[in-house]
């Protein structure tokens, strides 16, 4: 080999590292690319506080991950790969906006801001959005990415690949929800929809005080997006999400709550909360260890992975929900309900 063509080689394939090493994807743990996946985080009993239960569209439900919630080689790790790296290489055309409603030092939101955690990173070809219930991930700037607050309690995950067109919708939608971005980069070519809300520059300045939209993601799957402003002055649950469905709604919060809102049933779609989830071959745990935000429909037809808990002071507060109509998604959620709290006078709860 010929030393200008072993040059030659040498810059082809870094080239190709070069593509394949800011590849903006949700992953999985074998670090492939997936069009979406849901993880549900264990709470920390008997020291599981940092294992994590996996599904994607080729998992048929839950699998239990070998790998720990805050590994740089596990599916959080493996997603998180291009923002990592771009604390140390910056990337022309690559963009990221880290949103969260407790963010990590030295920040701090305002309670104006929406109940909402997340992370948009995308290039010019397509990004992702993953949608979580973690306070303080990802951390500022640190490839520790996993804050140890996150060990205590349960939390859920949603990833999904949208192409780049997409994040214009999902930029109304961040405004929307008036997510409190506590660090981005984002290219001046990219849409202003997306830019506004990572500078926090923008809010509704009108009625309707909630968007709904359908979002279409790499694979051709449809995912409905869920975000209301806090003029909405209601319940994510029972008055938004509620009105697009007809069966009833069962709905994970935080457990550990100053004005909760109880189960309702004034309407067609009755609104049951969530007291105990059993994850696969676990003991049932109660909703005091489970910061998890998620809500399924009786018949499995809808899940929704969410920012908020049914709380009084949180119909005053902007929030969402990013919703799957995936069948075996709603299986698995549905079979999770051990306990919920029936629409009665008596505290009792229902064992299902």
């Amino acid at each position: 080999m010929t030393g200008h063509t072993s040059i030659g080689l040498l810059f082809s394939v870094g080239i190709l590292f070069h593509f394949c090493y800011c590849e903006v994807k949700c992953r999985n743990d074998e670090d492939e690319e997936v069009d979406w996946f849901i993880l549900y985080k264990l709470p920390n009993v008997n020291n599981a506080g940092l294992l994590y239960l996996y599904m994607d569209e080729s998992t048929n439900g839950w699998q239990l991950s070998q790998k720990e919630i805050n590994s740089r080689s596990g599916s959080l790790g493996n997603t998180l790969k291009p923002l990592l790296d771009f604390y140390d290489r910056k990337t022309e055309g690559f963009g990221y906006m880290l949103y969260n409603d407790q963010p990590p030092d030295p920040y701090a939101a305002p309670s104006s801001f929406g109940h909402s955690k997340g992370v948009v990173m995308l290039d010019r070809q397509h990004g992702l959005w993953l949608s979580h219930s973690t306070p303080k991930f990802p951390t500022y700037r640190n490839k520790d990415f996993w804050p140890k607050n996150g060990n205590s309690n349960a939390q859920t995950f949603i990833c999904v690949n949208f192409p780049y067109a997409q994040f214009k919708a999902i930029g109304v939608q961040l405004k929307y929800i008036h997510a409190y971005s506590y660090d981005s980069v984002v290219p001046t070519t990219f849409h202003e929809e997306l830019r506004c809300v990572a500078q926090r520059s923008c809010l509704p300045r009108k009625a309707p005080w909630s968007s709904v939209t359908t979002l279409t993601s790499m694979m051709g799957r449809s995912f409905t997006s869920f975000a209301k402003y806090g003029r909405f002055k209601n319940d994510l649950y029972s008055s938004l999400i509620a009105d697009y469905v007809s069966e009833d709604l069962f709905v994970k919060g935080w457990g550990k709550l100053r004005e909760p809102l109880a189960s309702n049933c004034s309407s067609t779609a009755h609104i049951y909360n969530v007291k105990e989830v059993k994850l696969p071959r676990r003991k049932p745990f109660s909703d005091t260890q489970d910061h998890s935000k998620w809500c399924v429909t009786s018949d499995g037809s809808l899940t929704c992975i969410a920012d908020m808990n049914r709380e009084r002071s949180q119909m005053d507060r902007g929030g969402g929900a990013i919703c799957t109509a995936d069948p075996v998604v709603g299986r698995v959620f549905r079979a999770l309900i051990f306990q919920y709290e029936p629409c009665k006078q008596s505290n009792s709860e229902r064992e299902l």
